[in-house]
């Protein structure tokens, strides 16, 4: 699978212990994988969500579903465990914003900004021409900007500019975790980059380099 990561030697021996049946292998590797697994989590999770569930919660269900599931990973790997972890947190905050979309009329949902760090993650590397995100984030009206004009973005805008500019992640992984393929991937976050480009002009902030 060419552009995607690899699992590492030690992600591998893990991996086979559990086909061993050894008795910790699993708890090891989940344990191994928890500190990246909340990293990735934060820089997806959508602010709205956050009456009904924290991050700690997705990472939680996450390695419970991986649990369940491995076996059928280990029986027939579609991608790399690293990658396969995170899909799994991909489905679960989908169906976390699904629920919510149905308990909340979609327009009144979005008038309300993303927090500063969530937005700053998804557009920050879009402003090297204008203030760098830790100043943006010192600066509280340009936060307020930057994230007035991400929360313009739908919820699959947001999606695959974070796992882009938030996680640096190719495109190859990127159709990995969303379950498309990579050429979809660069037309999605194609097409997000202009949605974005085009906030940010609206709220005077520095455009996307070229």
């Amino acid at each position: 699978m060419p552009d995607v990561a690899p699992d590492s030697a030690t992600t591998a021996a893990l991996l086979d212990a559990i086909r061993r049946g050894e008795p910790r292998a699993l708890e090891d590797l989940l344990a191994r994988y928890r500190p990246e697994l909340r990293r990735f989590v934060e820089s997806q999770f959508d602010p709205r969500l956050r009456a009904r569930a924290d991050p700690s919660d997705v990472v939680q269900d996450t390695q419970l579903e991986a649990t369940r599931r491995i076996d059928d990973f280990l029986a027939d790997p579609p991608m790399p465990f690293h990658l396969w972890l995170r899909r799994k947190a991909v489905d679960r905050l989908r169906n976390l914003r699904r629920d919510h979309l149905t308990r909340a009329r979609r327009s009144v949902a979005r008038e309300r900004a993303l927090p500063d760090p969530s937005a700053l993650l998804v557009a920050g590397p879009l402003l090297a021409r204008g203030p760098s995100p830790s100043q943006l984030a010192q600066a509280g009206e340009l936060a307020d900007q930057v994230a007035r004009a991400v929360a313009q973005l739908g919820d699959a805008d947001r999606e695959v500019l974070a796992l882009r500019h938030a996680d640096d992640l190719t495109f190859e992984e990127i159709g990995c975790l969303l379950g498309i393929e990579p050429a979809a991937a660069r037309k999605r976050f194609g097409r997000a980059l202009l949605r974005l480009q085009a906030a940010l002009r609206v709220e005077a902030l520095p455009e996307p380099p070229p």
